[in-house]
């Protein structure tokens, strides 16, 4: 039985549950879709193959093309960094999944979304909210045959059996680690358990091997998360250093296979709180993480090479690997026309379709510093670190600290202006202005990638 509170709630205009829980899923940046080989249903309507998912991105990176809505912000946990604590005073609403189901395949239809990102707060019990998280992708597969693009969330501390069963409707689910120590998440969210996290994401990994070593399809069931699983890391709320964070991201991917990590910059939601800080989002330490994340993955990097116990925070007026680079000068120049691919990856100002094409056309010809700009290698920073026919491009030797600021000169501005900044800051993509079902609004978010 609903007590009067939660009928209240059910019974809320569904545009006004649109505006409160689209905007208290803003501060969750884990949804982008990159998508999923998953196979659809015949005559359904949707597809999240690479090919289907029309991602609509943001200067920056962040997908923007998901309905992103929290099934509810009724919150039993009080985590003091989380605009959704059960002791914060805001709008309360919560969606029932038909709702979700129904909003999520209206809004396909006229073009707005190409997929869900669900998440919610933790109402009454983790079991409680993941079973309705289930009953709506449930809908969305069975009833209305949505072949879409789906990313769920998975809730610590639920029935693994619950997990699994979602997991073979969703094309990515994500367990949010938040805090990147155990000290911290004890002080600031003393009702998230580490071991609860780490158990959700053993758990969908262990899923994720055993569908792929089997290649188990139960029936007509899908593959279990296509699209592999996510976490979230809060930057800034706590005290760990870059080099904590990214140690801990290298060892995620490591240890559970993630497709993806994000960092979400804290947003300060108190003023009263001691525990927590009162500065700006650290938008740019935010930005620094997500392109040293990038070298991790695909540029050969690991965290003990890009910062130390003694160096333990990036520069925040250099790229990670231009500070690298100027740590590391021996290395240096590079000649174009011999090194090979690993070693290009690592020159600032060379990223891995230009370090390609470097290596494609140099089977052709000796390439110059003309030929080299015109392979798409950003010169204003790669010039300090490479020769071409052993020909240096700078007319005079320059030490670190003047290549330095050369560098930082020639970056274009990190940050928008002080106003858009200010909109950066408060989160994603609005997609319910006031007539939301007949032009969206447009917003501002921020995730940044390659370099």
């Amino acid at each position: 039985m609903l007590d009067y509170f939660q009928h209240g709630l059910l019974l809320m205009d569904l545009y006004k549950k649109l505006e409160i829980l689209s905007r208290s899923a803003k501060y969750d940046a884990s949804c982008a879709s990159s998508g999923s080989s998953r196979k659809n249903d015949l005559g359904g309507i949707g597809t999240a193959v690479k090919s289907g998912i029309c991602h609509s991105w943001s200067d920056d990176g962040r997908c923007i093309s998901l309905f992103k809505i929290l099934l509810t912000n009724m919150c039993t946990y009080d985590c003091a960094y989380c605009i959704n604590r059960v002791s914060n005073d805001l709008p309360r609403a919560l969606f029932t999944p038909e709702e979700i189901a129904e909003l999520t395949v209206q809004l396909y239809r006229r073009n707005y979304i190409e997929g869900l990102f669900l998440s919610s707060a933790i109402y009454r019990n983790p079991d409680y909210t993941m079973e309705l998280i289930f009953r709506t992708v449930t809908i969305l597969r069975k009833k209305y045959r949505f072949n879409g693009y789906i990313h769920a969330k998975a809730m610590p501390g639920a029935d693994p059996v619950l997990i699994r069963k979602t997991g073979f409707l969703a094309d990515r689910m994500s367990a949010n680690i938040e805090l990147p120590s155990e000290k911290s998440l004890t002080l600031l969210a003393p009702q998230k358990k580490k071991g609860a996290i780490f158990k959700a994401m053993i758990n969908i990994k262990s899923n994720i091997l055993d569908c792929r070593e089997r290649d188990y399809s139960p029936g007509r069931e899908r593959g279990f998360v296509p699209a592999g699983q996510s976490t979230q890391l809060v930057i800034g709320a706590s005290p760990e250093s870059d080099y904590t964070i990214l140690n801990l991201s290298e060892a995620l991917y490591r240890s559970f296979s993630l497709k993806r990590v994000y960092y979400s910059a804290y947003v300060p939601v108190t003023a009263s709180d001691a525990r927590l800080p009162v500065a700006e989002p650290p938008l740019r330490r935010e930005h620094r993480l997500y392109q040293a994340d990038w070298l991790l993955r695909f540029y050969g990097f690991n965290a003990g090479e890009l910062l130390s116990e003694k160096n333990q925070n990036f520069d925040p007026e250099l790229d990670p690997k231009s500070q690298w680079a100027l740590s590391n000068m021996y290395l240096f120049p590079v000649e174009i026309n011999k090194a090979d691919y690993a070693m290009l990856l690592r020159v600032p100002g060379i990223g891995m379709r230009s370090a390609q094409r470097i290596m494609k056309s140099r089977t052709v010809r000796s390439l110059t510093f003309d030929e080299l700009q015109r392979t798409g290698v950003v010169l204003k920073r790669a010039r300090f670190f490479v020769t071409c026919n052993g020909k240096h491009l700078e007319k005079e030797e320059l030490d670190v600290v003047s290549i330095k600021e050369r560098i930082i000169g020639n970056h274009a501005p990190l940050l928008l202006t002080a106003a858009r900044n200010k909109e950066r800051s408060i989160g994603q993509l609005d997609l319910f202005g006031s007539n939301f079902l007949t032009a969206p609004e447009p917003g501002i978010i921020a995730i940044t990638g390659e370099l």
